[in-house]
């Protein structure tokens, strides 16, 4: 049985745990029309009130919340408390449009790391572990999340931040790092420098990667594992819900757990919002039940997975939804095509030769839309012989055709071809 933070809630039967959401649902939802005065005119204009929640059913009559509800309540519109009461904030980039900008209590940073101690500690954490984050520390959420609930877990953390591999490794060989925080793609990086920067992979006493903040597939998974010496583990959050510690795996890799005393989750149809059958891919929404600054109510994440109900051999009995492989918004649609980066990754992981970092260009030739994959290959497959090289590229490209429906052109790199990104992988860039 996996190590279990707080054994409690996590293996508690579903009836009582029902129970427990509706009490808590209840109280966000008076919290939340009391105090925030966007919900309020929400439910005023759909004839709604809180005593119109009377079961968890009645929570499909609560309007959804999404993205843009936060970049237009910026900064503070959608608080529930006095800034003096607030103690902390994060916010998104916001490289495009306004930021999303989120806010914690000390009671929410309390829950927060309650809530990541379980996710790591699923993932084989341990209080005598030795941690690495090498998230950024900055306005997203990824790092400061993490830290709080390794520390709160009892294992010592090393703020390493982002980028400086070198530096990275060393650390990692001194310090004798257990741990490893980051996202997938940059452990991805950090394997494939371990040689060419001359360390010894036997010297690292790495047996634990808790990786988030992008889609990755199990294929990379493997590799991870293969490459670092480590059990893989994904765990997944975004800041307008509370950012890291809102689902994690388990040892058993079969999905991952949310944390259902605190967060009730729903999947609905992308098209129609109407909930899906358990099963079903759809849309992942959440409603927090125990925020105090920044109450949520049924929001939509924009994330692609299908929700399982069943008891987890772990022995926890909390819901597990799929690894988030898409998202509605993040759908390339190509000659009529719908294509996901996913599915390209899952592709080359299964080519012999191909190394895991690709980047997709798209573009627009007489009206007519181009994809081009960007394939970065090992050194012994970039031979002299060109001869060799096109029928690579031919394999790789009806590879990629006969799983994607579209003819993609194909063009090898050479290692380090591909740019590498101490964050979240750049997997698309659009040109059209």
């Amino acid at each position: 049985m996996n190590g279990m933070w707080n054994p409690e809630y996590e293996t508690m039967e579903r009836e009582r745990l029902r129970e427990l959401q509706f009490e808590r649902l209840q109280m966000t939802v008076r919290w939340a029309y009391n105090n925030v005065p966007f919900y309020r005119e929400q439910w005023e204009e759909a004839g709604l009130r809180p005593q119109d929640i009377g079961s968890l059913d009645d929570l499909e009559k609560i309007p959804f919340t999404v993205k843009d509800d936060f970049r237009r309540a910026y900064p503070y519109g959608l608080f529930a408390v006095p800034l003096e009461q607030v103690v902390r904030i994060h916010s998104s980039t916001g490289t495009t449009s306004r930021p999303t900008v989120v806010g914690y209590t000390r009671g929410d940073l309390n829950t927060w790391a309650e809530l990541t101690a379980r996710v790591a500690s699923a993932g084989g954490a341990h209080a005598h572990d030795v941690a690495q984050i090498a998230f950024g520390y900055g306005l997203p959420t990824g790092g400061f999340g993490l830290h709080a609930g390794l520390e709160r877990l009892g294992a010592t953390v090393i703020p390493a931040s982002t980028g400086n591999t070198r530096r990275q490794l060393t650390i990692m060989r001194d310090f004798h790092t257990t741990v490893l925080v980051c996202t997938p793609s940059y452990a991805m990086y950090i394997a494939g420098s371990i040689e060419e920067m001359g360390f010894d992979r036997e010297e690292l006493k790495l047996r634990v990667g808790l990786f988030g903040a992008e889609p990755w597939t199990n294929e990379v998974r493997e590799q991870l594992e293969a490459r670092l010496g480590l059990s893989a583990t994904d765990n997944y959050g975004l800041s307008e819900i509370m950012g890291p510690g809102v689902s994690g795996e388990c040892l058993m890799k079969e999905g991952l757990h949310v944390n259902e005393d605190h967060f009730i989750v729903e999947v609905v149809d992308p098209e129609t919002g109407e909930r899906v059958p358990e099963g079903k891919e759809g849309e992942l929404v959440f409603t927090s039940l125990t925020k105090e600054a920044l109450p949520v109510l049924r929001y939509r994440t924009g994330d692609l997975a299908t929700m399982n109900l069943r008891p987890c051999a772990c022995g926890r009995t909390f819901a597990r939804h799929t690894k988030v492989f898409a998202r509605t918004d993040d759908m390339l649609i190509v000659r009529g095509v719908n294509v996901f980066p996913s599915q390209v990754e899952q592709v080359l992981g299964r080519i012999e030769g191909v190394e895991p970092h690709f980047q997709i260009l798209l573009t627009r030739e007489d009206a007519l839309d181009q994809m081009e994959v960007q394939v970065e290959v090992e050194p012994a497959i970039f031979p002299d012989q060109m001869r060799k090289l096109v029928e690579f590229e031919r394999e790789v490209a009806d590879r990629l055709q006969e799983e994607l429906g579209v003819r993609a052109r194909v063009r090898l790199v050479e290692p380090k071809g591909v740019p590498r990104f101490s964050g979240k992988a750049r997997r698309v860039v659009d040109n059209r």
